[in-house]
């Protein structure tokens, strides 16, 4: 079977070789420009729609195409990658001591099928000081992620707990992703 990760996140690519998955990637380049003010929820499945939509039309119908987007959202305000230190800093002031959503949007279509969710899991971090966002920017870890962390790395040392799908908060919902795949698509997740 042909799957595709429509995502260059080394991320997903991760936490889809964690469960064993053959697949390959193939990024999508598709307009992620938004309204602003979209709801987190929408936007995610917006995104994750258009990317599966634009691999989709250079690859066929064949494939099954996984395709997903990510923000963080708190008090209604999303949240994405930092375009510089300054706004990952801010970022990072904004979450602190504060619990906050992650939304991902995931779209897999293929065979003339295709489903779209998003799954949203609740995320505390601690209080933060001047020096641990000084000194977590220092490592680079915040640049390339939505919400200015990574929860995988050392971005695990500000979250004091989480509600929900850890997968979602790290980029794609492995749970809701694995059951889609299975009952939507017949991917044998299991092999013996």
């Amino acid at each position: 079977m042909d799957i595709i990760l429509a995502s260059q996140s080394p991320r997903r690519k991760a936490l889809l070789e964690q469960i064993g998955l053959a697949f390959r990637v193939h990024v999508s380049d598709a307009d992620e420009t938004i309204a602003p003010g979209t709801p987190a929820a929408e936007m995610v499945e917006e995104l994750s729609r258009r990317k599966a939509a634009a691999v989709a039309a250079l690859e066929g119908d064949g494939p099954i195409i996984i395709a997903a987007d990510t923000v963080v959202a708190v008090d209604g305000k999303s949240l994405g990658k930092p375009k510089s230190e300054a706004d990952a800093a801010d970022m990072l002031r904004t979450l602190s001591g504060r619990e906050h959503q992650v939304y991902t949007g995931v779209t897999v279509t293929g065979g003339g099928k295709t489903v779209t969710f998003h799954v949203s899991t609740d995320v505390k971090f601690r209080p933060l000081t001047e020096e641990d966002v000084a000194g977590y920017l220092a490592t680079g870890e915040p640049m390339d992620k939505a919400g200015a962390y990574g929860i995988q790395g050392v971005g695990a040392l500000l979250v004091e707990g989480i509600r929900g799908d850890y997968g979602n908060v790290v980029g794609l919902p492995l749970f809701r992703v694995g059951r889609v795949l299975a009952e939507d698509f017949g991917v044998r997740l299991f092999r013996r």
